[in-house]
């Protein structure tokens, strides 16, 4: 057998073997308020969840495995708090990835930029506590990462990846439009983009909020998927204020929302993983999935995983097999 660039591909293959037998992790979770000098040293507090061996406050990152781990970072709704999104941390963090949540502008006069901004910061904050050897996140940090959020929060994903160059991609569900603009920050954002939106969301109708906002969008590769029967405030788990305004408009949701969590993951793991990850196999479940796929209906301009052009496969100049 001779090698120029082949044993790239072999190492690709060792990997996702390594992924497709990997073992769940289990959920650890800190607090930590990150201190912004640039904005009068704002105060981030920041509820984070990471991947552990022993599920538990303030433990230790999982040992059962040395590798980085991509971080997202996620917006909380209007007057919305964090934990609403458990079902994001406990479908995720499983899967090798930290998830960070600012928990500011929770108020009723929320500034979406200054939302977006924090954002933004925490992705970077999270980075040096990479670099410092104190933290319990020391040598563990991926540099591929990725801004999320739902609604104002989602909004205010648009603000941050805007704002932010490192940031390798953007997903959000049911995201709103914000004062300044999530619609017209979209056509300077580049990054792989991702937007899941509810038919039947009487609070963000995708009309005037999701369609605009990807049809701005300058990525070259850029998805929104529409789950009919999906209502906006399932896009989380039951949260009290977000019920409540969603009482006031119709429609209302036909679907359940354990069947619309379910809907959301079965594309969000898969987008992560290729985007963030490199897993190739999973770009394609993402394609595929969404060919046959009734109960959505969809906007897409690219192929998540082409072999020939993405991943190991460009790297290889000339393979020969001898006996």
């Amino acid at each position: 057998m001779r090698f120029n660039n082949i044993h790239y591909t072999f190492l690709g293959f060792l990997f996702l073997l390594n992924y497709s037998y990997a073992q769940p992790f289990q959920i650890g979770h800190t607090t930590i308020n990150f201190t912004d000098a640039s904005r009068s040293n704002r105060v981030i507090a920041t509820e984070i969840y990471y991947p552990s061996d022993v599920a538990g406050d303030n433990v230790a990152l999982t040992t059962a495995t040395t590798d980085t781990f991509p971080v997202l970072s996620f917006g909380h709704g209007f007057v919305m708090t964090w934990d609403a999104y458990q079902n994001y941390w406990e479908a995720l963090v499983p899967n090798g990835y930290i998830i960070t949540f600012p928990k500011t502008e929770g108020s009723l006069s929320p500034s979406h930029l200054d939302f977006g901004k924090d954002l933004s910061f925490v992705l970077n904050q999270m980075v040096a506590l990479g670099n410092n050897s104190t933290s319990i996140f020391f040598n563990r940090i991926s540099i591929m990462n990725a801004v999320m959020g739902h609604s104002m929060g989602g909004g205010a994903s648009f603000l941050a990846a805007q704002l932010n160059s490192n940031i390798k991609t953007l997903v959000n569900f049911a995201p709103a439009e914000t004062n300044p603009s999530a619609i017209t920050a979209a056509a300077s954002i580049t990054i792989p983009s991702l937007i899941f939106a509810g038919v039947n969301d009487c609070v963000t109708p995708q009309n005037t909020n999701q369609i605009p906002m990807y049809n701005g969008l300058g990525s070259s590769c850029k998805t929104l998927i529409s789950i009919i029967g999906a209502s906006h405030c399932q896009m989380s788990n039951s949260n009290s204020l977000c019920n409540f305004g969603e009482l006031t408009c119709t429609p209302t949701a036909t679907i359940t929302r354990s069947v619309q969590h379910a809907k959301i993951f079965s594309y969000l793991r898969p987008w992560l993983d290729y985007q963030l990850k490199g897993i190739c196999t999973q770009g394609n479940l993402f394609d595929t999935q969404l060919i046959g796929d009734t109960s959505v209906t969809y906007f897409k301009n690219c192929i998540q995983c082409n072999p020939l052009e993405n991943g190991f496969l460009n790297t290889i100049d000339e393979i020969v097999f001898y006996p």
